[in-house]
């Protein structure tokens, strides 16, 4: 049930872990052990199936972009823990304006970006926007529909009419959205 040979985490590396995500020590080691949980192999990492098992995730009509986030540092289709707390530090709450680099409004707002530029190239278009639609309403809206609301979703957002949504252009669309309470999970102590 998890790695046994490195069952606890060194003071060392709670304290690294906890200046790279602002998270506390106790909600550290109440992670690993979730981590090590989802560690059926016991390597010290997980697959992207390993995550898929979470059931919270499961049931999110976005799971595999969310699975996939958690990828997108790694070279080997692993994720270590330190990886894995880097992603889940973009959804710890701001509290007293304590902030880390990684749960900031811009970096909330890239993560969000990312879930729907589906190529990573820096875009989001027409068929990428629809494929999220798809993937969240499934066969709930006509195709006609998902289509009207994909063309005016780019239409309001493209400010520099190129027919595809810019970081940019995400950015201002979202500034009146309040990011961090709409990408925050509440972590226990």
């Amino acid at each position: 049930m998890g790695n046994k040979s490195s069952l606890f985490l060194r003071h060392e590396e709670i304290a690294q872990i906890q200046n790279e995500t602002g998270f506390t020590p106790n909600q550290i080691e109440r992670l690993y052990s979730r981590f090590t949980s989802l560690d059926r192999n016991d390597c010290g990492t997980l697959s992207r199936e390993d995550l898929m098992r979470i059931p919270e995730l499961a049931i999110n009509p976005l799971c595999e972009r969310i699975v996939h986030s958690f990828f997108a540092e790694s070279s080997d289709d692993r994720v270590n823990f330190r990886q894995f707390m880097n992603v889940l530090a973009h959804f710890r709450p701001l509290r007293d304006n304590k902030q880390s680099k990684l749960n900031s409004r811009e970096e909330k707002l890239k993560f969000a970006f990312k879930m729907y530029d589906l190529d990573d190239d820096g875009v989001i278009s027409r068929d990428e926007l629809l494929s999220i639609l798809h993937m969240m309403v499934g066969a709930n809206i006509s195709q006609d529909q998902l289509v009207s609301i994909a063309e005016r979703t780019i239409l309001e957002a493209d400010l520099c009419c190129q027919g595809k949504i810019s970081f940019e252009d995400f950015c201002k669309a979202l500034e009146r959205t309040d990011v961090d309470q709409k990408m925050s999970i509440r972590f226990l102590n």
